[in-house]
Protein backbone atom coordinates (compact mmCIF):
# COMPACT_ATOMS: atom_id res chain seq x y z
CA UNK A 1 0.00 0.00 0.00
CA UNK A 2 1.25 3.63 -1.12
CA UNK A 3 2.07 5.95 1.54
CA UNK A 4 1.06 9.56 1.14
CA UNK A 5 2.82 12.33 3.05
CA UNK A 6 1.30 15.11 4.45
CA UNK A 7 3.12 18.68 4.58
CA UNK A 8 2.05 21.87 6.30
CA UNK A 9 0.06 22.42 3.55
CA UNK A 10 -2.58 20.33 5.32
CA UNK A 11 -4.99 16.52 4.62
CA UNK A 12 -6.44 19.31 1.81
CA UNK A 13 -3.17 18.99 -0.39
CA UNK A 14 -3.48 15.02 -0.47
CA UNK A 15 -4.63 13.20 -3.76
CA UNK A 16 -7.13 11.92 -2.33
CA UNK A 17 -7.73 10.35 1.68
CA UNK A 18 -8.67 7.16 -0.16
CA UNK A 19 -5.13 6.90 -1.13
CA UNK A 20 -3.86 6.87 2.50
CA UNK A 21 -6.36 3.57 3.09
CA UNK A 22 -5.48 2.03 -0.09
CA UNK A 23 -9.07 2.59 -1.25
CA UNK A 24 -8.51 4.54 -4.51
CA UNK A 25 -9.13 8.14 -5.44
CA UNK A 26 -12.35 10.05 -4.20
CA UNK A 27 -14.89 12.01 -6.20
CA UNK A 28 -16.66 14.52 -4.19
CA UNK A 29 -20.21 14.30 -5.14
CA UNK A 30 -22.57 16.75 -2.52
CA UNK A 31 -20.88 19.08 0.44
CA UNK A 32 -23.84 19.88 2.78
CA UNK A 33 -23.32 22.94 5.02
CA UNK A 34 -25.02 23.09 8.11
CA UNK A 35 -25.34 27.01 9.61
CA UNK A 36 -28.32 27.31 11.34
CA UNK A 37 -30.48 24.56 13.75
CA UNK A 38 -31.99 21.51 11.09
CA UNK A 39 -33.72 18.97 11.85
CA UNK A 40 -31.63 15.96 9.40
CA UNK A 41 -29.62 16.12 6.52
CA UNK A 42 -30.61 13.70 3.61
CA UNK A 43 -28.79 12.48 0.16
CA UNK A 44 -31.24 11.39 -2.20
CA UNK A 45 -30.24 9.88 -5.30
CA UNK A 46 -31.23 12.08 -8.38
CA UNK A 47 -31.79 14.95 -5.66
CA UNK A 48 -30.09 18.09 -5.75
CA UNK A 49 -27.18 16.49 -7.55
CA UNK A 50 -26.93 13.31 -5.36
CA UNK A 51 -25.75 10.22 -6.86
CA UNK A 52 -26.19 7.24 -4.78
CA UNK A 53 -26.63 3.81 -6.95
CA UNK A 54 -24.22 1.54 -9.12
CA UNK A 55 -22.00 4.69 -10.57
CA UNK A 56 -19.81 3.69 -7.76
CA UNK A 57 -19.32 0.83 -5.57
CA UNK A 58 -18.29 2.00 -2.16
CA UNK A 59 -19.33 5.52 -1.41
CA UNK A 60 -17.99 7.57 1.75
CA UNK A 61 -19.77 10.35 3.97
CA UNK A 62 -17.31 12.72 5.90
CA UNK A 63 -18.72 14.59 8.55
CA UNK A 64 -16.89 17.55 9.77
CA UNK A 65 -17.41 19.33 13.38
CA UNK A 66 -20.92 18.70 14.04
CA UNK A 67 -22.42 20.29 16.83
CA UNK A 68 -25.92 19.99 18.35
CA UNK A 69 -28.44 22.32 19.42
CA UNK A 70 -28.65 20.63 22.91
CA UNK A 71 -26.64 17.96 24.17
CA UNK A 72 -27.43 14.80 21.83
CA UNK A 73 -26.46 12.02 19.99
CA UNK A 74 -25.61 11.98 16.19
CA UNK A 75 -27.00 8.89 14.04
CA UNK A 76 -28.09 7.69 11.06
CA UNK A 77 -30.51 5.99 8.79
CA UNK A 78 -30.99 4.25 5.14
CA UNK A 79 -33.65 4.13 2.74
CA UNK A 80 -34.71 2.18 -0.01
CA UNK A 81 -37.74 4.23 -1.58
CA UNK A 82 -35.84 7.67 -2.33
CA UNK A 83 -35.86 8.78 1.00
CA UNK A 84 -39.65 8.81 1.62
CA UNK A 85 -39.29 5.93 4.40
CA UNK A 86 -35.74 5.62 6.47
CA UNK A 87 -36.57 2.21 8.16
CA UNK A 88 -34.01 -0.17 6.65
CA UNK A 89 -33.84 -3.33 9.11
CA UNK A 90 -30.23 -3.13 10.49
CA UNK A 91 -27.93 -5.24 12.49
CA UNK A 92 -24.73 -3.87 13.93
CA UNK A 93 -21.66 -3.96 16.41
CA UNK A 94 -20.68 -0.87 18.57
CA UNK A 95 -17.57 -0.41 20.69
CA UNK A 96 -16.22 2.83 21.76
CA UNK A 97 -12.87 4.45 23.55
CA UNK A 98 -12.86 7.34 26.19
CA UNK A 99 -10.55 9.36 28.21
CA UNK A 100 -10.99 12.62 29.93
CA UNK A 101 -8.98 15.63 30.09
CA UNK A 102 -8.37 15.04 33.63
CA UNK A 103 -6.63 11.68 32.81
CA UNK A 104 -9.43 9.37 34.12
CA UNK A 105 -12.39 7.08 32.90
CA UNK A 106 -9.85 5.51 30.13
CA UNK A 107 -11.69 2.53 28.90
CA UNK A 108 -12.17 0.61 26.17
CA UNK A 109 -15.93 -1.48 25.78
CA UNK A 110 -18.31 -3.11 24.10
CA UNK A 111 -21.33 -0.96 23.30
CA UNK A 112 -24.42 -2.97 23.67
CA UNK A 113 -26.56 0.26 24.56
CA UNK A 114 -25.48 1.04 21.09
CA UNK A 115 -26.02 -1.83 19.03
CA UNK A 116 -28.73 -3.04 16.38
CA UNK A 117 -30.75 -6.50 16.21
CA UNK A 118 -32.92 -6.74 13.44
CA UNK A 119 -34.02 -2.94 14.30
CA UNK A 120 -35.34 -0.02 11.33
CA UNK A 121 -34.23 2.28 14.29
CA UNK A 122 -31.43 5.06 13.66
CA UNK A 123 -27.83 3.68 14.46
CA UNK A 124 -25.75 5.53 16.79
CA UNK A 125 -22.97 7.11 15.29
CA UNK A 126 -21.49 9.04 18.57
CA UNK A 127 -23.19 9.54 21.93
CA UNK A 128 -23.61 12.34 24.55
CA UNK A 129 -22.41 15.21 22.15
CA UNK A 130 -21.74 18.23 24.12
CA UNK A 131 -23.42 21.30 23.07
CA UNK A 132 -20.65 23.62 24.61
CA UNK A 133 -18.81 26.31 22.13
CA UNK A 134 -16.20 23.85 21.39
CA UNK A 135 -17.90 20.36 21.63
CA UNK A 136 -18.73 18.75 18.45
CA UNK A 137 -18.12 15.63 16.36
CA UNK A 138 -16.14 14.70 13.24
CA UNK A 139 -16.01 11.06 11.49
CA UNK A 140 -17.02 9.03 8.51
CA UNK A 141 -19.28 6.31 6.71
CA UNK A 142 -18.37 3.93 4.29
CA UNK A 143 -21.44 2.51 2.60
CA UNK A 144 -20.62 -0.51 0.40
CA UNK A 145 -22.65 -1.36 -3.48
CA UNK A 146 -25.23 0.21 -2.04
CA UNK A 147 -27.37 -0.44 -5.92
CA UNK A 148 -26.66 -4.07 -5.41
CA UNK A 149 -29.88 -6.45 -5.50
CA UNK A 150 -28.28 -9.56 -4.75
CA UNK A 151 -26.31 -9.02 -1.46
CA UNK A 152 -27.26 -7.05 2.12
CA UNK A 153 -25.86 -3.60 2.49
CA UNK A 154 -22.11 -3.31 4.78
CA UNK A 155 -21.28 -0.14 6.45
CA UNK A 156 -18.52 0.74 8.33
CA UNK A 157 -18.96 4.49 10.68
CA UNK A 158 -16.00 5.83 12.59
CA UNK A 159 -16.10 8.94 14.86
CA UNK A 160 -14.26 11.14 17.29
CA UNK A 161 -16.30 13.44 19.83
CA UNK A 162 -15.85 15.50 22.95
CA UNK A 163 -18.28 15.32 25.17
CA UNK A 164 -19.52 18.09 27.50
CA UNK A 165 -19.39 18.60 30.95
CA UNK A 166 -16.71 16.20 31.61
CA UNK A 167 -14.79 16.67 28.68
CA UNK A 168 -14.07 13.08 27.27
CA UNK A 169 -12.58 11.99 24.29
CA UNK A 170 -14.66 9.47 22.26
CA UNK A 171 -13.30 7.29 19.88
CA UNK A 172 -16.68 4.96 18.38
CA UNK A 173 -16.62 2.27 16.21
CA UNK A 174 -19.63 0.90 14.19
CA UNK A 175 -20.05 -1.81 11.96
CA UNK A 176 -22.84 -3.78 10.59
CA UNK A 177 -25.21 -4.12 7.47
CA UNK A 178 -28.76 -3.01 6.23
CA UNK A 179 -30.52 -6.73 5.87
CA UNK A 180 -32.37 -5.64 2.52
CA UNK A 181 -31.21 -7.01 -0.99
CA UNK A 182 -33.24 -3.81 -2.58
CA UNK A 183 -31.01 -1.07 -3.33
CA UNK A 184 -30.41 1.30 -0.89
CA UNK A 185 -31.28 5.46 -2.54
CA UNK A 186 -30.72 7.59 0.56
CA UNK A 187 -29.13 8.11 3.86
CA UNK A 188 -30.45 10.63 6.38
CA UNK A 189 -28.55 11.89 9.32
CA UNK A 190 -30.22 13.57 12.66
CA UNK A 191 -29.25 14.06 15.81
CA UNK A 192 -31.61 11.67 18.46
CA UNK A 193 -32.99 14.51 19.86
CA UNK A 194 -32.90 18.27 18.74
CA UNK A 195 -31.41 20.13 15.89
CA UNK A 196 -28.31 19.94 14.04
CA UNK A 197 -26.83 23.56 14.40
CA UNK A 198 -23.21 23.43 12.90
CA UNK A 199 -21.19 21.28 10.60
CA UNK A 200 -20.31 19.90 7.51
CA UNK A 201 -21.35 16.20 5.63
CA UNK A 202 -19.69 15.80 2.58
CA UNK A 203 -20.30 12.66 0.19
CA UNK A 204 -18.00 10.98 -2.32
CA UNK A 205 -17.89 8.46 -4.37
CA UNK A 206 -14.79 5.97 -4.00
CA UNK A 207 -12.92 5.17 -8.24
Amino acid sequence: MALVKLNNNGVKDATAFGSITGLGNLILIKKQTVSSGVSSVSFVDGASSVVLDNTYKEYIFYFNNIHPASASSFTFNLSADTGSNYNVVKTTTAFQAEHAENDSGAQLEYRSSDDLAQSSNYQLIGDGIGNENDNSLSGYLHLFDPSSTTFVKHFIVTSQQITGGSQHSKNSFVAGYGNTTSAIDAVDFKMSSGNIDAGTISLYGVV
